[in-house]
């Protein structure tokens, strides 16, 4: 009788990990960068901060850095990560849109709508490297 040998599901190493949460933070702040041209060409204040780059590229890389350790954290204790990510995700990018709504004095309907497409963006790019430096089981 023959038995299949036993597979295993390789996991990326911390480099791979590491250098996929980087092209993450990377390309996330590429976008945000053109969110926040655009923004300003339709009428965001010069002045607004949250579309400094220094201040988005900043934020961008905090929230992708604590997004990843928390993936790692759901998916190592969770019998069922997938169905987890599957309501966590949408609460924390609608949780991180609270800030955003304070701040309409300072830069109005467009800087306000485009922080929120910059959420939107970094938490779709982000959780797809996740799902792959990161995989569920």
């Amino acid at each position: 009788m023959s038995t299949l040998p036993k597979t295993t599901t390789t996991r990326p190493g911390p480099l791979v990990v590491v250098g996929g949460v980087l092209a993450a933070v990377v390309l996330s702040s590429l976008l945000n960068a053109v969110i926040a041209v655009l923004a300003h060409a339709v009428g965001a204040p010069d002045d607004f901060e949250p579309l400094d780059p220094g201040s988005y590229i900043f934020l961008t890389a905090v929230g992708v850095t604590v997004g990843a350790i928390g993936w790692a954290i759901v998916r190592k204790t969770s019998g069922n990560s997938a169905g987890v990510f599957r309501w966590l995700v949408p609460v924390v990018v609608m949780v991180s849109f609270v800030p955003d709504f304070l701040l309409f004095d300072a830069g109005g309907v467009t800087g306000v709508v485009a922080l929120l497409l910059m959420h939107i963006t970094v938490a779709v790019i982000a959780v797809t490297a996740y799902r792959k430096v990161l995989p569920l089981d």
